[in-house]
């Protein structure tokens, strides 16, 4: 429930830690999109209504927008490589781990997903919670060629924190928005998670069609 709360009501929870904390939020910010990013057993951190709500704030003058897009790119890059190498060398190892809190289900969910999008799966899924964290780890196993997975991750990383932060810095304190931030945060949570519904659907569909059109 703790971080249920801490990811529907992010914006107060951050406004708490730049208070406390002021400029060493930055490196805050950049050790948990690191760790969303880059450790696959910690997949249920903040990412895109982290980024949003950092965005609100750079708005209101508590961060330099174009430094905080910078670093929280970095940390992101420097995620996806750690969690490729760490796949590429202990994948195998790691995934048959009992001890390690991995779920076996996130890696099956994110392997389909890259055997139908390839490399693009490493962009894609920057804009997916939870197959972010495992694309990377995945690719690494899989061992995917770095150069396609480094220009992928680069495209994929710039996209999703530039977007995110400056949707947040431009959006995020419209009075409807600021007032209503857990909704905001559901529905970009939604608008996340919307493609992977979509692909379930689509399969079920199909399963359904062809038993009784048969």
């Amino acid at each position: 429930m703790g971080i249920i709360d801490f990811i529907l009501h992010v914006d107060v929870h951050l406004g708490e830690l730049i208070a406390q904390y002021g400029s060493v939020t930055y490196g805050i910010l950049f050790t948990i999109i690191f760790a969303e990013t880059g450790l696959v057993f910690t997949p249920f951190l903040p990412g895109d209504s982290l980024l949003f709500a950092a965005g609100m704030f750079a708005a209101n003058g508590a961060f330099d927008p174009i430094f905080l897009a910078v670093i929280l790119m970095i940390a992101t890059l420097l995620g996806d490589n750690v969690n490729y190498w760490i796949g590429h060398y202990f994948g195998k190892k790691i995934v048959n781990n009992t001890m390690i809190p991995i779920k076996q289900k996130h890696i099956d969910k994110t392997e389909l997903f890259m055997k139908k999008y390839g490399g693009k799966t490493i962009f894609l899924a920057r804009f997916m919670p939870i197959v972010r964290t495992f694309a990377p780890f995945v690719a690494g196993t899989g061992r995917m060629d770095y150069r396609k997975f480094l220009i992928f991750s680069i495209a994929g990383c710039v996209t999703w924190v530039w977007g995110f932060i400056f949707a947040g810095y431009f959006f995020g304190n419209i009075p409807i928005v600021r007032d209503n931030f857990s909704l905001v945060v559901m529905g970009i949570i939604a608008i996340s998670v919307a493609p992977a519904f979509w692909e379930f659907a689509k399969k079920i569909f199909h399963k359904y069609h062809a038993k009784y059109s048969a």
